[in-house]
């Protein structure tokens, strides 16, 4: 429903655009000739476009309001993944650098190596 809409509004919004370009900046419309008491005179045209302009911002309006408020009442809530919480990445072996040794401790009784300290989990 709400894929329907979204494409119902953009084919207002184009409808709209093209409407709005073809009057003129003065107010006049197209500014095409033809019988006096037809319906495509000046001021025909004037107001063909001006209803028409009206209508489709009305419709673009109402659209835009339906769809904000399908959107908000069906929308779902967040769901957090948690599949791989407990789960650790394999080790990875990286060969270390070389490091030249330390210089001899006070005490030759300490032990040299520090305990291996185990990553964040």
């Amino acid at each position: 429903m709400f894929a329907f809409l979204l494409i119902v509004q953009t084919l207002i919004a184009g409808s709209l655009v093209a409407v709005i370009l073809m009057q003129r900046s003065e107010g006049g419309g197209l500014g095409v000739g033809g019988s006096s008491s037809g319906f495509m005179t000046a001021r025909g045209a004037a107001d063909f476009l001006t209803r028409s302009t009206a209508v489709l911002g009305g419709m673009f309006i109402v659209l835009s309001i339906l769809m904000a408020a399908i959107a908000g009442a069906s929308r779902q809530p967040v769901k957090i993944d948690t599949s791989l919480a407990g789960k650790t990445a394999a080790p990875v072996e990286q060969s270390q650098p070389v490091q030249p040794s330390p210089a001899p401790a006070a005490n030759p009784n300490q032990n040299q190596q520090a305990p291996a300290v185990p990553l964040a989990r």
